[in-house]
């Protein structure tokens, strides 16, 4: 969909949720379920943007209920955040994976694929107004920024992003995929402080 037909599909969460449900702005609406939107208060101090629903999230059509989901939850409870308080979405709204055997792998959005998102992002940003966005990964950052965002260097920052603060760290699949306990406590406990740094930022 272009800028102006998301832009007359109104000025509610509600009614642009329902015209995403639509989109076809690029190929991965023909094999992923369904759209998966951003959820949350319409005027959220917080919004944290993730890079594309997973499978669980696919099938579910809510945003972070997968394993991912449920890491960031954790993490978020011994932050001191409130996860209903939040509006929760991704860059990318459809599930994006290539098949193998019964299951189907993730596989990263690709630059026109973040691009063709964007205007729905754009709206999701324009009606919650948050007063800070937290970019999830290395795809998240992309897509608010507009270019590539070293993530190790940008940690712990509070960066301007078009008049609102903005702060970066990992996607806790991120954490899921660590080989071993030791890196996966080490990296958790960092994630959960660039969140309780979020909690500060955004209050």
């Amino acid at each position: 969909m272009t800028k102006a037909e998301i832009a007359a599909a109104g000025d509610s969460l509600s009614s642009v949720r329902a015209a995403a449900m639509g989109c076809r702005a690029c190929p991965l609406w023909q094999t992923a379920t369904q759209t998966v939107f951003g959820e949350g208060p319409e005027r959220a101090r917080i919004m944290l943007v993730g890079e594309q629903p997973g499978d669980v999230e696919d099938l579910k059509g809510k945003p972070f209920v997968g394993p991912a989901g449920q890491l960031l939850g954790r993490a978020l409870a011994e932050a001191g955040i409130d996860r209903e308080a939040l509006y929760v979405t991704n860059a990318v709204k459809h599930f994006k994976f290539v098949p193998r055997g019964k299951r189907r792998m993730h596989q990263k959005p690709n630059s026109l694929e973040i691009k063709a998102c964007r205007p729905w992002l754009e709206k999701e940003l324009a009606l919650v107004d948050p007063a800070l966005i937290v970019a999830l990964g290395g795809t998240a950052a992309q897509a608010l920024f507009g270019r590539a965002v070293p993530i190790g260097k940008s940690r712990g920052q509070v960066i301007d992003l078009a008049g609102r603060k903005s702060l970066v760290t990992v996607h806790p699949s991120y954490l899921l995929r660590l080989p071993d306990e030791e890196s996966r406590h080490r990296e958790y406990t960092a994630f959960v402080a660039d969140l309780r740094l979020a909690r500060r930022v955004g209050a």
